[in-house]
């Protein structure tokens, strides 16, 4: 089993505080899902995981199995077993996608040992058919022309053909068809595993319809102030936020807008 902690962790951008002591522990065989109003500072939180130069940390530890991931170049922490599955995901014109994928396979691996080119090209056809992509995405540029959907499942594609220790998926349902939805919950659940851990930025219920999380974690004011499991992702859809603030005498649960 491996462990992804973060403890206390505090994160400023231009001098503003956006997480104020986030404490989370994820093990692999679970997947975790963060929910909350906009502007709480959860995809922050991916973002300072994952070591985005925007963000610094001015408090707290975030450790993989022991390691402080803050101490590694953003590079070292996809190396060590961290995915991020991104919002926005970049377009990359000249690099297709079956190079992106093999590079970043091999960036893995120790030199001499680089994955075949018939076995991964095996993977990636078997991969792409249970996303129910089409061939010519292994040829095509890097999110070059890729409508909203196709994004997202090349970004599920890349998760399944890393295989992270952890995958950190931010708003990865936004801008889904409930075919696509579908499908994105299924590339996901293909993941599940003793070797596998998840956490899950959203903010609606309609993603853990098919994915069904182990813990839920509300963010208000840039930390976690409510934690429980799959039930509380369906009282949040019935109810909404406004109970947990009366709860807990928020007035206002945001930090400001995220960026």
């Amino acid at each position: 089993m491996s462990t992804l902690e973060i403890k206390d962790l505090h994160v400023e951008i231009e001098g503003k505080e956006i997480l104020k002591g986030v404490n989370l522990t994820i093990n692999t065989n679970e997947i975790h899902a963060v929910m909350g109003p906009n502007g709480t500072g959860k995809s922050t939180l991916a973002s300072a995981i994952m070591g985005h130069p925007k963000y610094e940390v001015t408090l707290g530890t975030v450790t993989l199995d022991g390691e402080d991931v803050l101490e590694m170049e953003v590079d070292e922490r996809a190396r060590a077993g961290i995915f991020l599955g991104m919002q926005y995901p970049s377009e990359i014109t000249g690099v297709t996608n079956a190079d992106f994928l093999r590079s970043a396979i091999n960036a893995q691996r120790e030199e001499g040992n680089e994955i075949p080119l018939m076995k991964f090209i095996r993977e990636m056809d078997s991969k792409m058919e249970i996303l129910e992509m089409d061939e010519d995405m292994a040829t095509r540029y890097l999110n070059e022309g890729f409508s909203g959907g196709e994004k997202k499942r090349n970004e599920i594609l890349q998760l399944t053909m890393l295989k992270p220790k952890f995958a950190i998926l931010d708003e990865i349902d936004s801008g889904l068809d409930i075919d696509a939805l579908k499908i994105v919950s299924k590339g996901i659940n293909e993941m599940r595993g003793e070797k596998f851990g998840c956490l899950i930025i959203t903010h609606y219920q309609r993603l853990l319809d098919y994915i069904t999380p182990d813990k839920v974690h509300v963010m208000m004011q840039g930390k976690v102030v409510k934690s429980g499991g799959a039930e509380l992702a369906q009282k949040l859809e019935e109810q909404g936020y406004d109970w947990i603030k009366e709860e807990l005498g928020i007035v206002d649960e945001t930090v400001e807008l995220e960026v």
